[in-house]
């Protein structure tokens, strides 16, 4: 299929597109938990030679030598709670730290990606600037990052890359039986340009099948290389961690676009690429009353006026998030926007990737707890005691979980910095994020709320119980103690009759306190109608009989 060449000013110098897949992580088979510490079980598969994933040393534990402006500036951009959640705490006169939320695995065996949009179509190669795992401290969800590069695209290319290439697994098949809105071929590459793994989104019969019978989607088969040894949890193959799919299967992404003049863009190109619908044909991808307020919901517009306050250096740079993408397109001749240092480009791999990642972790958490709490209902068995003392711990698990994601994730503001926080605040308003932690906390309450009701009427039921043991043994402990009167005058018996006295009066005395126990329910209602005055005195006798009327009756 051949295209035709993109008008003057469409042409991308420059691309970078970065993917976040955010993924549950499930426990093993048989426990009710995940690993506190999942990065403990990669780090030790690593070791073993198991894994391609290395923990990452970044510039704030390494050498100094390493740590630069751009590090700085990340740094500074987020409110102090928040650099303690990325980046933890140095320990006074040690230099340690301690206590991030999160932990970075890499691999380095991927070097480049070679896709095809279309059957028939040219590839194009990618480069691979990195590919790591984000775990976080109490939060059983796990992300994929994938960075990937290119120079000299046609911006078609560059839509059918946002739209394309981050896809979990076949949308649908045509006629033909060709995926549809995923890439027709995608290989990862290693450094010597060998074929590591390609998809298969063409295997339709594979696909179906697995619906079929695990009533779950297949991860195509690039991307469970991507995630070994994470294996699919509804999979068949055996592994110490497991995943499965937590949101859409389209994965959020984020993309940098260096253009000649992005002024020559049109309104259709700025709405492809903040929606992400791919390449256009000349025409608008939804109706015109559909779009009437994009502007107003997906564009930040602070230095796309080309005049006013800001930098001359910075104008014409546009951004553009819907909550599942956050696009900047700006001038490539620009020094400023192009800067891998200082510039909007050192911005978007380091500020704006970590608000990204923020939105989405709060989002994906989210999900995560509602999952739970709809699974441990699913499997609660009323009559099976097990399954109720399992179902408690479960909500009990999830509300202390949710206590601490509270805490230590959950930020309406993460910087005081306008394009951080204006750019944070469109993430956290497109993904509905206040509305979903509003719902969720109300289950996790209305949860627990039933358990501590269940518990007090546990506890009430205990006491009528001991209530009722109390009345009616009081009756005998004052007859026989009347007075300290003995009935049977056995002081001087021999040991072992007043012993084998001794014994048969436990015995008496237990199955009597048993029985009471047993029937403490009807004695308790006998003693309910024994103290209404308003009832006559047969009706109290009928109560005292319905004491050991049989359950038909």
């Amino acid at each position: 299929m051949t295209e035709t060449t993109a008008p003057t000013g469409t042409h991308v110098h420059h691309m970078r597109q970065v993917l976040l897949w955010p993924l549950r992580l499930m426990p093993a088979t048989g426990a009710d938990h995940t690993h506190q510490r999942p990065w403990e079980v990669l780090r030790a598969l690593g070791d073993a030679g198991g894994s391609p994933w290395r923990e990452v040393v970044d510039e704030f534990n390494g050498d100094a030598a390493n740590f630069h402006e751009r590090h700085y500036n990340e740094f500074v951009t987020f409110l102090p709670y928040v650099q303690r959640f990325l980046y933890g705490e140095a320990r006074s006169g040690r230099g340690e730290t301690g206590g991030a939320g999160m932990r970075v695995f890499r691999r380095h065996d991927v070097a480049q990606v070679r896709v095809t949009a279309h059957a028939g179509a040219e590839p194009v190669t990618l480069s691979i600037v990195h590919t790591d795992l984000y775990f976080f401290f109490d939060v059983d969800v796990v992300m994929l990052n994938v960075e990937v590069s290119a120079d000299d695209l046609e911006l078609a290319e560059a839509q059918d890359l946002l739209y394309r290439f981050g896809r979990g697994y076949p949308a649908g098949w045509d006629g033909e039986g060709k995926a549809l809105h995923c890439m027709h071929s995608v290989e990862w590459l290693d450094a010597q340009g060998q074929v590591l793994s390609r998809s298969d989104a063409q295997q339709r019969d594979t696909f179906l099948a697995h619906v079929c019978e695990k009533r779950a989607p297949r991860i195509a088969a690039h991307w469970q290389f991507m995630l070994e040894p994470l294996v699919y949890d509804l999979g068949d193959e055996p592994g110490a961690l497991r995943y499965r799919q937590i949101e859409y299967y389209r994965m959020p992404v984020m993309a940098y676009l260096a253009v000649q003049d992005p002024r020559a863009l049109s309104r259709e190109d700025f709405i492809r690429l903040g929606l992400v619908t791919g390449r256009g044909r000349g025409a608008l991808p939804y109706s015109e009353q559909h779009l009437n307020d994009f502007e107003r919901q997906v564009c930040y517009d602070r230095f796309w006026g080309g005049s006013g306050a800001a930098p001359a250096a910075i104008n014409d740079t546009r951004y553009l998030c819907s909550g599942l993408s956050l696009i900047v397109v700006g001038a490539a001749g620009s020094e400023f926007f192009c800067c891998r240092d200082r510039g909007v480009l050192a911005q978007f791999r380091h500020q704006h990737f970590l608000l990204f990642l923020i939105a989405h972790l709060q989002k994906s958490s989210l999900l995560m707890f509602s999952d739970r709490l709809a699974e441990a209902l699913n499997c609660l068995n009323v009559v099976d005691a097990n399954s109720v003392r399992r179902f408690k711990r479960r909500i009990r698990s999830s509300f202390e979980g949710f206590l601490r994601f509270t805490h230590r994730y959950w930020f309406k503001d993460i910087s005081e910095q306008t394009l951080v926080r204006a750019l944070y605040q469109m993430c956290a308003t497109q993904l509905g994020l206040e509305r979903l932690h509003a719902e969720v906390k109300v289950r996790v309450e209305d949860m627990n709320g039933y358990l501590e009701a269940d518990s007090l009427r546990r506890q009430a039921n205990t006491v009528v119980r001991l209530t009722v043991v109390t009345i009616f043994g009081l009756i005998g402990t004052v007859t026989t103690g009347f007075l300290g009167m003995n009935l049977l005058a056995e002081a001087d018996a021999p040991m072992s009759r007043r012993l084998w006295i001794f014994g048969v009066v436990f015995v008496v005395t237990t199955v009597l306190t048993a029985y009471t126990m047993i029937k403490s329910k009807r004695l308790s209602d006998f003693l309910d109608v024994l103290s209404d005055e308003r009832l006559p005195f047969w009706t109290k006798m009928k109560a005292l009989v319905g004491v050991w009327r049989s359950e038909q009756n």
